[in-house]
């Protein structure tokens, strides 16, 4: 989503969402999905290929999930939650200016995951990888999203 930007500054907070499922089969599935610079390879060999992200990932192909935050290659990941097949799950974040990022699950607050060192400040877009680690087919099913930008 190319004409959707972001970009975390000073005093401008971001509140995005996210709620998808993978169906078939989520064994060896890597996923991606948050906001990342434009990237045509965002997972690469089983590792985020992104220099600046937030979002959650799982390249382990095993369905776990970390969120993520990277600002020009430094970054960091956090715990986050395990996905179950066919079960749609809801991802949240706010970005408290460049100061730090909270992580919701299901709604809930998980607490503060990143700070200012991993808070990209280029412009980012909504963004979805799900490829496979192996043979098999892993589908993700979007049910939508949502992100708010203070101007």
């Amino acid at each position: 989503r190319v004409k959707s930007v972001f970009v975390p500054a000073a005093g401008k907070h971001i509140w995005a969402e996210f709620k998808f499922k993978i169906v078939d089969t989520f064994d060896k599935a890597e996923i991606f999905v948050g906001l990342s610079d434009v990237e045509t390879a965002i997972l690469a060999s089983s590792a985020n290929a992104s220099d600046n992200h937030i979002g959650w990932q799982c390249v382990t192909d095993d369905g776990v999930l970390l969120f993520s935050a990277e600002n020009a290659g430094a970054g960091a990941t956090k715990a986050a939650a395990t996905i179950a097949e066919d079960t749609y799950i809801k991802l949240g974040f706010h970005v408290n200016g460049v100061t730090s990022v909270d992580q919701y699950i299901n709604g809930l607050k998980v607490g503060t995951s990143h700070v200012t060192a991993n808070i990209p400040v280029v412009a980012m877009v909504p963004s979805f990888v799900c490829q496979s680690g192996g043979t098999n087919d892993p589908i993700m099913h979007i049910a939508g999203y949502r992100i708010f930008q203070l101007r």
